[in-house]
């Protein structure tokens, strides 16, 4: 009798899928991108209901769009990143404007903070890029103190940029078991990261709308500045490269309200507030 035997999966390399991420990341330059966001950091520390003097830690911060809004709003904040040139960038945006923060590199799946150490964290479109999504999640519980509060902006599968993440993975498919950044704006997978640990979570769906001269102007900026497409593109030859432009000019189209050759494109996030146990 013989029997059949299932190999199992080969493990994923969580580390080696951080370091090509780090390197995404860094590649051009996130902030010219960052910069537009910044309503998406204002309207999530109203939903928190952030007060002055509490200790606020934003993690993968980027550029600082939310380590800013809590700062005018006289909260104690740490900015953190992996990438330290975007953390020199949210320096530079807060020396400008006469705001008082801390900018310390640290990775999200592994902080250097102790344990209910703020009370509030912070996350906009940043921890939701993660490879090690249940890491990263355990570790912004663990600093935020019982009673506190974890705040989080993450894109939707089915957002604008939920799906341009889709077709860049048709000419450069993604690890394989590695699980999709875009399950962050779910709500069933925010309560399997974060029901244990929550007295609540409150998920309101909302639109960030990008706003650009043109669906061709949107590409060129994205393609220059925004590191995963940047890098994507580079690992093209020049044939596959037309394509790839070709395919995210139509995924532009079909999420533009505009009709004077603007392109004004909704995408889709959910807002989310957690309250500590």
């Amino acid at each position: 009798m013989s029997t059949v035997t299932t190999a199992s999966p080969p493990a994923v390399d969580l580390a080696a899928v951080k370091g090509k991420q780090q390197a995404a990341w860094s590649a051009g330059d996130y902030a010219v991108v960052g910069t537009t966001l910044q309503i998406v950091g204002e309207t999530l520390c109203e939903a928190l209901d952030l007060r002055a003097g509490e200790r606020v830690l934003d993690v993968a911060a980027g550029n600082g769009n939310a380590t800013l809004a809590a700062a005018r709003r006289w909260a104690d904040v740490t900015s953190t990143d992996y990438v330290q040139s975007l953390l020199e960038r949210g320096r530079a945006r807060a020396s400008a404007e006469g705001l008082t923060a801390k900018f310390e590199q640290a990775d999200a799946e592994k902080l250097p903070y102790a344990d209910r150490s703020f009370d509030v964290v912070l996350s906009t479109f940043g921890v939701m890029f993660t490879p090690d999504q249940e890491k990263a999640a355990a570790e912004i519980t663990r600093v935020c103190k019982p009673g506190g509060r974890i705040g989080l902006a993450n894109w939707t599968p089915s957002s604008f940029i939920g799906e341009l993440f889709k077709v860049m993975g048709r000419y450069r498919p993604p690890p394989a078991g590695v699980k999709s950044p875009a399950l962050w704006g779910t709500e069933e997978r925010l309560r399997e990261l974060f029901g244990n640990e929550s007295g609540t979570i409150a998920v309101e769906r909302k639109d960030f709308v990008f706003r650009y001269r043109s669906a061709s102007h949107w590409l060129e900026v994205f393609r220059t500045f925004y590191g995963p497409v940047q890098t994507t593109f580079g690992a093209l030859d020049s044939t596959a490269q037309k394509s790839l432009a070709a395919d995210l000019i139509d995924l532009a189209q079909r999420f533009n309200c505009a009709t004077d050759g603007s392109l004004v494109a909704p995408s889709h996030y959910v807002e989310v507030v957690i309250r500590r146990k």
